[in-house]
């Protein structure tokens, strides 16, 4: 649900019913340079990619390269 220009006590509201029943609930409104934004997500999961960085196995190389992380592909973790 997106909830928009309504009073505090009706965004309070159907919040409580959406929460309730396990329904996502977004609501804001914008005052000439001001605004809001609140979401209620409930429970859920979410994905991030984090990227992993390779070790240097010491004394095979030497100099700035060597001292550089290396990236590997990210790997997900949830």
């Amino acid at each position: 649900v997106c909830l928009t220009c309504c009073s505090r006590e009706s965004m309070v509201r159907i919040n409580q019913i959406c929460h309730k029943n396990g329904i996502k609930f977004f609501t804001g409104d914008v005052f000439g340079y001001h605004g809001y934004m609140f979401a209620d997500l409930g429970d859920h999961e979410f994905v991030e990619e984090k990227p992993k960085v390779a070790k240097v196995s010491s004394g095979l190389e030497d100099g700035p390269e060597a001292k550089r992380a290396r990236l590997e592909p990210a790997e997900t973790t949830m």
